[in-house]
């Protein structure tokens, strides 16, 4: 079955995709890799709170039933007990299964550092840094945290400031949240494109070094 991020765009988008950036690419000997990933981390800190939440608030609902059905005090701790164990380990795996409430119990600065640090991993990992001129960059999309982040090897950001790539950041996550990914990835694609040429030319010997797309 295919993933979240297989799914995000379709092969015709994906072919755009791709065709977009190879077009950009033989303007500016900058290589531009857009990844987009299901999510950024696992989380298992969220599921806690979201079971302990759930199974809290339900243990004590029931609790005062269960307890008079059974001729037990009201506020019997053992009766609550037994409620709120099976109670936690179902709603953990409720919270781990549906993203949108995992999503609620997270901080955004818990998402926006998992995206920064999967984002500069995967820059290393998949060899942004080994280009010839060091002018790799990666427009990172992750879905489940719905963020993104776009970071440049040292030479473009030795000439670029990373404020530069905030516009493009904005046109990816908006273009995402009105559900019209595609053009809104191309159009990121094209913006970068743009700002490279300017101080990355093409050269006659340049070759294509990176993918032009990755999903994971």
């Amino acid at each position: 079955m295919a993933s979240v991020s297989e799914q995000f765009f379709s092969v015709d988008e994906q072919k755009a995709i791709c065709a977009t950036v190879h077009r950009a690419e033989k303007k500016t000997s900058g290589e531009i890799v857009p990844m987009v990933v299901a999510e950024s981390g696992r989380y298992p800190l969220a599921a806690r709170r979201g079971a302990t939440l759930l199974a809290l608030i339900a243990a004590l609902l029931l609790t005062g039933p269960v307890a008079a059905r059974f001729w037990l005090n009201e506020a019997n701790l053992w009766v609550f007990l037994s409620l709120f164990i099976p109670l936690f380990l179902g709603s953990h795996f409720l919270v781990n299964a549906v993203p949108a409430l995992k999503r609620l119990m997270l901080f955004d600065d818990e998402m926006d550092i998992e995206v920064r640090d999967a984002a500069f991993s995967a820059f290393f990992t998949e060899g942004l840094h080994k280009t010839r001129d060091s002018n790799g960059i990666l427009i990172y999309i992750s879905l489940f945290e719905r963020r993104a982040w776009v970071i440049a090897d040292s030479g473009i950001s030795d000439r670029i400031p990373c404020q530069q790539w905030e516009e493009v950041i904005t046109v990816v996550t908006r273009g995402i949240r009105e559900k019209n990914q595609c053009q809104a990835l191309c159009q990121a694609i094209e913006m970068v494109g743009s700002v490279l040429e300017k101080e990355f030319p093409i050269r006659d010997d340049d070759q294509n070094e990176l993918h032009n797309l990755i999903i994971r």
